[in-house]
């Protein structure tokens, strides 16, 4: 399933990355997306963002988004808002508790579906 209207893409994201479905988080990007993993550190392309991804999975995080703003549109450009938790455990064994607003950028594509372009959890650069 695809991101029919641009607040979709944060509900499928949050439900793939719940169910562990590293393929499925894939599918929502864009190829030569741009995912912010830490503040100061982007990742751009498939291969990176499927490594940044597959790290935060395999912390067996709980997971949450919530507060989904209305997108701010612009063409075939959104900005969408939410809010989010991570809660895990790092590979040392620390708990690892995080929180932040995203301000994430999608892009209708031709067939109509929204794809993310820029994902950054952290809300700022």
């Amino acid at each position: 399933m695809a991101a029919r209207e641009p607040e979709e893409a944060h509900r499928l994201w949050t439900e793939r990355f719940k169910a562990g479905d590293l393929e499925g988080l894939l599918a929502l990007y864009e190829p030569n997306a741009t995912l912010m993993h830490q503040p100061g550190q982007a990742e751009s392309g498939t291969a990176a963002i499927r490594e940044a991804l597959s790290g935060l999975l395999g912390l067996k995080p709980t997971f949450d988004m919530f507060e989904t703003k209305p997108a701010i549109r612009s063409g075939d450009l959104a900005l969408l808002h939410s809010s989010w938790t991570l809660s895990g455990t790092g590979p040392d064994g620390s708990p690892i508790n995080l929180s932040g607003t995203t301000a994430d950028v999608v892009r209708r594509q031709s067939d109509g579906t929204w794809l993310v372009a820029i994902d950054n959890p952290w809300g700022t650069g």
